[in-house]
């Protein structure tokens, strides 16, 4: 950004201090909020160093334009939304894999997820840069591919650390494949999983805890629903069976049909090779027993060396070699 000097003055004295906010765009400084975090830290930070120049405050334009904030002595940060009365998704999981059995209002359900993600994708960008972003960041990001690999514990008896390392060299080449599909930049959720989904009535929904950006690939939200019904399916029956299958192609199938965006089919491979590594670990689902996280795990290096996903060979994926 451009610094400004401005000159003030105190009780009759003179003072000069510099103003200066930060270049969107690129280098990770595309949002307000990226922006943000930089300049809170410089202003936690600037004043522990020898000789470096004095952070007086770090703050904020409002919103029209005409004010200041000061946020100097602000600590930790913390949102406040309004209150959602509702049964989060994952519950309505639990007991079609208890009961071994769905109703019909499940399959409603699963296709007004599915249409959401219909409508919310239709919604396009042209911004590359964007997308290169979300796509590095699905690699290198603390909440993605390699801070889940480096979450998992060392000397783990179901997968070694050249496992690992192969997995996380794939997902690297993948994202040199991705960049080059910007056109496919749309608005997403970021975090579209039965935990952040409280259903009311019916088929009527509240998504909860939107992550990563507006914008992004569509299959980052259609990765990370599905792959739960291929985890609860896995711990029901040992592949992709039963209640869960329909659930499955039920929600792939209505998103192809109305979006008819097959080329989703050869960009999806990271996005579930991420989503496996969440529902895979050791840290999140302590209690899985070893075969299904084998399994998932089969999944994540099968799926990651295939062109094109298949929704017909899943348990083709789960199995090793």
């Amino acid at each position: 950004g451009v610094p400004y000097v401005i000159k003030f003055k105190v009780r009759g004295e003179v003072k000069r201090v510099v103003l200066e906010t930060m270049r969107p765009e690129g280098f990770g400084h595309d949002f307000a909020s990226d922006r943000a975090a930089v300049l809170l830290w410089q202003h936690s930070s600037f004043n522990k160093l020898p000789r470096h120049v004095r952070s007086v405050d770090v703050g904020a334009f409002t919103v029209n334009g005409k004010g200041l904030k000061s946020l100097g002595d602000c600590g930790e940060f913390f949102i406040l939304t309004e209150y959602v009365d509702g049964t989060l998704y994952h519950v309505d999981l639990d007991r079609i894999k208890a009961a071994g059995e769905m109703t019909p209002l499940d399959e409603k359900r699963c296709l007004a997820l599915s249409d959401y993600l219909v409508q919310i994708h239709s919604v396009k960008k042209e911004a590359p840069w964007l997308y290169v972003r979300r796509v590095r960041e699905l690699v290198g990001h603390g909440e993605c591919i390699m801070g889940l690999l480096d979450s998992y514990p060392p000397n783990l008896n179901f997968i070694q650390e050249c496992d690992l390392i192969e997995i996380e060299r794939d997902c690297v080449v993948w994202r040199w494949r991705l960049k080059r599909k910007a056109h496919r930049l749309s608005q997403v959720h970021g975090d579209f999983h039965p935990w952040n989904i409280m259903f009311h009535e019916g088929a009527d929904f509240t998504v909860l805890d939107r992550s990563r950006g507006e914008w992004g690939e569509p299959a980052d939200d259609v990765a990370a629903m599905t792959i739960n019904y291929i985890f609860y399916s896995l711990q029901k029956y040992g592949e992709l069976a039963g209640v869960f299958e329909r659930l499955f192609r039920l929600f792939w199938e209505n998103y192809l049909l109305k979006t008819n965006d097959w080329e989703i089919l050869e960009v999806v491979q990271p996005f579930y090779a991420w989503r496996g590594l969440v529902v895979a670990s050791p840290i999140w689902y302590p209690n899985l027993s070893l075969d299904v996280r084998m399994k998932l795990l089969n999944f994540v290096r099968n799926v990651l060396h295939c062109e094109k996903f298949d929704l017909d060979s899943v348990n083709t994926y789960i199995q090793s070699g």
